[in-house]
């Protein structure tokens, strides 16, 4: 039973209960908690507005961060493409800070859906059901998966959802606007390049993992499969495999009347 000072959040698929106790939202111990902890303390320190304050243990063993007011964003009309080009910029300002990033100790991640290859920390969960917006302030929640990886792994699995990149979308539309979240990342050739099939690898990775989970039993993606969830990401890494020729080839137009891609360092 919920204690009368604490009200249970929703939204959350994989975590165990989630709860707001006054401005504090308290969420239970993992094993990667405390290399969760570490980070989200170094990207405050270092003045990256998007993530949560992060505080101590409470006398229940839970972590504890400050609650983010606002809605959150799968909630909201879609993004639009200045929107989406703002997105970009905090996504690339993350990566520029977590490339830096060398904690104390050896941490320890729970990442999913490792990715091919190790270049930063990643949040692993860039989604619109993680995004709380607020006015102008845009926060990025449930770091949980957050861990090693890749900046066009981190921004596809972005595109995924914030474009959105869904089966039934409309390939044309889709292009420009994941072409302006690139644009606002500051991608240069060789990340627009990849990033098509940085989605497609993320997108069919999620639907792996259910799939696996179905077979093997394993929480929460057991569950997760069977209330349906791999039937939208089957369906997306289809629609994104049969679309990432058009895509890539609008990722690669602003060669032809740019200089080169704007917010580059």
């Amino acid at each position: 039973m919920t204690p009368p000072d604490e009200e249970v959040l929703e939204g959350g698929n994989v975590a165990d209960q989630v709860v707001r106790v006054g401005r504090t939202v308290r969420k239970p111990w993992r094993h990667s908690s405390r290399s969760v902890t570490l980070l989200l303390r170094y990207l405050r320190l270092r003045g990256y507005e998007s993530s949560p304050s992060v505080l101590a243990r409470d006398r229940r063993g839970r972590q504890t961060l400050g609650y983010v007011p606002g809605t959150m964003a799968d909630r909201m009309a879609p993004m639009t493409e200045e929107e989406l080009r703002r997105l970009g910029g905090i996504i690339r300002r993350l990566h520029d800070l977590t490339i830096e990033y060398r904690p104390d100790e050896e941490p320890v991640w729970e990442v999913p859906i490792p990715h091919e290859r190790e270049e930063l920390v990643c949040h692993n969960d860039l989604a619109p059901w993680n995004l709380v917006r607020d006015g102008d302030a845009w926060t990025f929640i449930d770091w949980d998966n957050a861990g090693p990886g890749t900046r066009m792994g981190d921004l596809g699995y972005a595109a995924h959802g914030f474009v959105p990149l869904h089966e039934g979308g409309d390939p044309e539309h889709d292009a420009r606007r994941l072409r302006v979240l690139a644009d606002g990342y500051g991608c240069d050739d060789d990340q627009r390049r990849e990033l098509p099939d940085a989605v497609l690898q993320r997108v069919r990775g999620m639907y792996d993992l259910l799939v696996e989970g179905a077979r093997t039993g394993r929480q929460p993606w057991a569950r997760l499969h069977a209330e349906g969830h791999a039937d939208h990401w089957g369906a997306a890494s289809e629609y994104v495999e049969r679309n990432r020729e058009v895509w890539l080839a609008a990722l690669l137009a602003w060669c032809g009347d740019r200089k080169g891609p704007p917010n580059s360092p």
